[in-house]
């Protein structure tokens, strides 16, 4: 066996590659094989590369203008309860002053339109309810600082947003609510009757034409906005689209003296000043003190990580022995590729997967600084999730890591960085889906690929 191989391989040869596998291990050894033949090229097997995993909270995620509103609460026996509550400022789509003064009001309504295609989070065989809140506290933007240069911010903060963190004061008592069984597959869009008092109030103002109603400025001031919270009973999370129309219903007798109908409408006007607040209870499970300012260590929770979208929740994944192997300058990289494998899945599960997944590169400090790139076009990696079979066998998730490790090797800005394996950027504000990594004896499955060439 060795004589053939010796055979094979000739004076300045072709580029020898050599498959390098990094899992999550703790032991450091190099194995050098006699090349003495071979001159020029250096063949080495090593399996230097100890994986440092642990899961992480991101803050300061922005949560406005993702096009979609989150509603309901959802409990999984491993990581607890999430629940989404959806903040809006109302406006009006038209200022005409065309109420019949024989007009007299009948009833108010939001109309909430199921997102399509569906999606749920949890579930969805129990009676669900939403209630109506009216806010007492101006919707406004926050603008975060991270220093002189902003460096301390996620790279994905651009601006001033609202975030996924922020609640805004409501009345005490609701104004409406709707109890529904969710099959969204059914259901066009959602009805919520609101107490006619509230109606009343706003058709008097646009019936009188108002100060407070003649422009969105001042309705905003008059009218906050709405809170649509789900009942603490409730079991799943459902989606929304934030088309969401409030019509206020009048009546009135013609000149002819027939009977007619019209209605006047509210929407959302400025999608930025929309958002879901998201809250997460995991006290009862292994992740219960997991926080944007402490990440978990694989360690302390048998080898279990995962991503979840919604709460921000990533897998942190660092290659401590990387940088060293790197500055040998007689190494070609020309291939590198991440392998991470996930949990399988029953069938009938209730809470979805990710359909694909991503990477961030953080810094130092763990601030997410940029995307892990597609290496030839240069746009961001985004993979899909390869299902494992119905054997049970696990999924995976397959990355092209040279251009990172080509920044590592190269870039001292790379120093001490690590990636977060997250669930894509549109899932991650539009949903609640969570993948669990597969674990062996404790560990992640997770490797990295290398195949080199290396010469003297």
């Amino acid at each position: 066996m060795n004589q053939l191989f010796k055979r094979n391989i000739t004076f300045f040869a072709v580029p020898l590659l050599i498959l390098f596998l990094a899992s999550a291990c703790d032991k450091d050894m190099s194995v050098v094989l006699d090349n003495s033949t071979t001159g020029d090229v250096n063949v080495a097997l090593l399996d230097s590369f100890s994986v440092s995993t642990a899961t992480v909270q991101m803050g300061d995620l922005p949560s406005s203008g993702s096009g979609t509103l989150l509603i309901g609460k959802a409990t999984q026996d491993t990581l607890g309860t999430v629940k989404s509550s959806a903040y809006f400022r109302l406006g009006l789509i038209s200022f005409a002053q065309d109420i019949p003064e024989a007009a007299v009001f009948d009833s108010i309504n939001i109309r909430l339109p199921a997102s399509k295609p569906v999606y749920t989070y949890g579930d969805t065989t129990k009676a669900q309810t939403i209630r109506v809140y009216k806010l007492t506290e101006d919707i406004e933007l926050k603008t975060l600082s991270g220093g002189i240069q902003n460096d301390a911010l996620p790279f994905f903060v651009t601006g001033p947003s609202l975030f996924s963190d922020q609640k805004f004061a409501h009345e005490p008592a609701e104004i409406g609510a709707a109890t529904f069984q969710p099959y969204m597959n059914l259901l066009d869009t959602l009805k919520i009757p609101i107490n006619k008092n509230v109606g009343q109030e706003i058709f008097d103002l646009l019936k009188a034409g108002d100060q407070k109603v003649v422009s969105n400025e001042n309705f905003y001031d008059y009218f906050k906005g709405l809170a649509l919270i789900p009942d603490e009973n409730n079991t799943a999370v459902l989606r929304f689209s934030d088309t969401v129309n409030v019509e206020l219903s009048y009546s009135y007798i013609a000149t002819d003296g027939t009977s007619k109908t019209g209605a006047k409408t509210l929407s959302i006007v400025d999608k930025s000043f929309a958002s879901n607040n998201v809250e997460y209870d995991r006290s009862q499970t292994d992740f219960k003190g997991l926080t944007p300012e402490n990440s978990i260590a694989t360690s302390a929770t048998g080898g279990l990580t995962y991503i979840q979208a919604g709460t921000g929740v990533v897998a942190k994944l660092s290659f401590p022995s990387l940088k060293e192997f790197l500055r040998d300058e007689n190494i070609s990289i020309n291939k590198a590729e991440l392998v991470v494998e996930t949990a399988p899945r029953s069938l009938n599960q209730i809470f979805p997967n990710s359909v694909s997944a991503s990477l961030l590169v953080a810094d130092f400090t763990g601030v997410p600084v940029s995307y892990l790139t597609d290496p030839y076009i240069g746009s961001i990696q985004q993979v899909p999730h390869i299902p494992g079979t119905q054997t049970g066998s696990n999924g995976k998730f397959i990355f092209n890591l040279i251009q990172y490790l080509k920044n590592v090797k190269s870039n001292s800005a790379y120093d001490e960085s690590s990636l977060y394996l997250t669930t894509n950027m549109t899932e991650l504000s539009n949903s609640f889906n969570t993948t669990f990594l597969a674990t062996v004896n404790g560990k992640p499955q997770i490797k990295l690929n290398i195949l080199y060439t290396k010469f003297k």
